[in-house]
């Protein structure tokens, strides 16, 4: 095999790993918000920042009307996650609820009580990033 042509082996490797990776990081965040909806966080939002941030893939952001239903969503998102044979990082915010960081290495999730997140704005800081579609979202 030529130099040329193991190097363009070598590339295409490195690119369908790159797209693995970021293909699983994508398939986890999907599943943290479809357990976040199963009880019934609102305005979950799934927002792409490869490449923009070192830190992760996706940033997942939700909202709770209470800090008992924001303790709820973390818990049962860490349950699903746990039992599928993944588990968080990291889990700050508990039991307080006012806002819950849970850390999935290429994906960040923030469960906010609604007052909290609108002072934050997380969302604003991403505005330029893409947004991955919920499919089972409703919109109210």
């Amino acid at each position: 095999m030529s130099l040329a042509a193991k190097k363009t082996t070598r590339v295409a490797t490195k690119k369908r790993a790159e797209k693995t990776k970021d293909s699983g990081a994508r398939e986890l965040a999907l599943a943290i918000a479809q357990a976040a909806l199963d009880k019934k966080a609102l305005d979950v939002e799934i927002i792409d920042v490869t490449g923009k941030v070192d830190y992760a893939d996706y940033v997942v952001v939700m909202s709770a009307t209470s800090d008992r239903q924001a303790n709820a969503i973390a818990k049962n998102v860490d349950g699903e996650l746990s039992r599928a044979g993944t588990r968080a990082t990291s889990i700050e915010g508990l039991p307080q609820g006012a806002w819950v960081l849970m850390d999935y290495g290429d994906v960040i999730v923030h469960i906010f009580h609604q007052d909290t997140r609108g002072y934050y704005d997380l969302e604003a800081l991403w505005s330029d990033a893409d947004r991955v579609e919920i499919v089972d979202q409703k919109h109210a």
